[in-house]
């Protein structure tokens, strides 16, 4: 799984711009999730073929007990439960503050390991911004510029060695042909009720895989013959004291289990609104390309008029998981979810499918045919061929000329075309546009 930096320090010492330097962009923001403040973002990064998750805070007052900066000290102790790694960032042209050591306190009991970044260092000697912190006994400090990206990749580098990531193993890989499956949703709506229910259905042995520090929880079972892992994302087990108060909800851990799976099982709450958090689960869903498939849980406390307008706020809300098929269920019961595993497995094929060029290109043509393009100026868009990109999720590359002038709703209708060849139910399409240039333009 990916792992995860942490980027903690007091207000103004250059978080944000770290983060979105790491992330490149503040597009790269996965959520805000709602109930977790506005002051913790997540976004993924790379580093060459490494790949991470960024974790930024809010300033961090860790002694406030009342108020806003309580809620952002809790929301930034929650994200170095989350980390594997913390990045402490430090101001290198105001010097220590009393803070800092405040903050180097806290960090220390932890057990993370810490990197100590000297922020704003553009244009000094490093040694001579760095040699205040040293007192901090947090290591050697590196002297970055967040803003410039002095020293960035450096210090990038060291965190990641630090974690001590192994190479992927091919040949595990290769014989793991289990579906992977990861459910999630906010807490409470019964994640932990459908595995359970699942597993002592099928009288297999659960059994805890640890695959990070958060604990991961992996769980191989079978079911109608075929091989399944779960992947648990039902809340953060307990690490000591010091974090005892924190929310059991770990963004992280979420984000992860997608990342790391073939097909997501989004569970709702049938007897609550949908939510921000729902939402923005969903996107990220989206956003990883993973096969989807909705169980909306607790739908058998529900009366016919609650029924109604619970499916008519998922279609409104989650409008965007038009792919995807939602089932009913109930957890508990065990209602609904041979049904819902029938679709698990239609996700599963749907994004892993095989679409020989020939067919891509012809179905393009026939709907090219039925419906052109639009002009661009004086020129249409000329669509040549398409290929297979890649799989899970499956891609569609079609080449041409002027495709920078695709509309939107075209590329929606050639995606309806390839959805409906191709039987795509429960898994997100791309496509992708390479235009080679067209002479004509530039003469005109």
């Amino acid at each position: 799984m990916k792992p995860v930096i942490a980027i903690v320090g007091r207000p103004n010492v250059g978080k944000s711009t770290l983060f979105n330097r790491l992330t490149r962009s503040r597009d790269a923001i996965v959520a805000d999730f709602s109930g977790l403040t506005r002051d913790r973002h997540y976004g993924n990064g790379r580093l060459g073929d490494r790949e991470f998750i960024c974790i930024d805070t809010g300033g961090f007052e860790p002694i406030a007990k009342t108020g806003i900066l309580a809620e952002m000290a809790k929301q930034t102790k929650q994200a170095v439960v989350e980390a594997d790694i913390v990045v402490f960032l430090v101001d290198g042209r105001l010097g220590l503050a009393p803070q800092d050591r405040v903050i180097a306190d806290f960090l220390r009991k932890t057990s993370r390991p810490i990197i100590l970044a000297v922020n704003k260092a553009e244009g000094m000697s490093a040694n001579v911004v760095a040699s205040d912190f040293f007192e901090l006994g947090l290591g050697e400090p590196i002297a970055i510029s967040s803003a410039h990206g002095d020293g960035v990749r450096a210090m990038l580098d060291e965190a990641l060695d630090a974690l001590k990531i192994p190479e992927p193993d091919d040949e595990v890989q290769e014989k793991d042909r289990s579906t992977r499956i990861a459910v999630v949703g906010r807490p409470n709506v019964g994640k932990s009720t459908l595995i359970n229910t699942l597993l002592g259905e099928e009288r297999v042995i659960a059994f805890d895989m640890p695959g990070t520090t958060r604990d991961a929880i992996e769980i191989p079972f079978v079911r109608g013959n075929k091989p399944y892992t779960l992947i648990d994302t039902a809340g953060l087990r307990k690490r000591g004291k010091i974090f005892e108060a924190i929310e059991k909800f770990s963004v992280v851990k979420t984000l992860q289990a997608i990342a790391d799976c073939n097909v997501v099982i989004l569970m709702l709450d049938a007897q609550q609104d949908i939510s921000e958090q729902d939402a923005h689960i969903a996107g990220f869903i989206v956003e990883a390309g993973r096969a989807l498939v909705v169980a909306i849980n607790k739908w058998d406390g529900l009366d016919a008029h609650q029924k109604e307008t619970c499916r008519n706020d998922i279609a409104r809300k989650l409008r965007f998981l038009d792919f995807a098929n939602v089932h009913t269920i109930s957890a508990i019961k065990g209602f609904g979810l041979k049904e819902l595993f029938k679709d698990v497995d239609l996700a599963f094929g749907a994004a892993m499918v095989k679409m020989p060029t020939p067919k891509l290109t012809r179905i393009m043509m026939d709907a090219v045919e039925y419906q052109q393009p639009k002009r661009v100026g004086r020129f249409r868009p000329k669509l040549r061929y398409a290929h297979q990109g890649g799989s899970n999720p499956p891609i569609v590359i079609i080449h041409g000329n002027g495709l920078e002038g695709v509309t939107d709703s075209y590329k929606r209708y050639l995606e309806g075309r390839y959805r409906e060849e191709f039987k795509l139910r429960g898994t997100p399409l791309r496509i992708e546009f390479r235009s080679s240039k067209n002479p004509f333009l530039e003469s005109h």
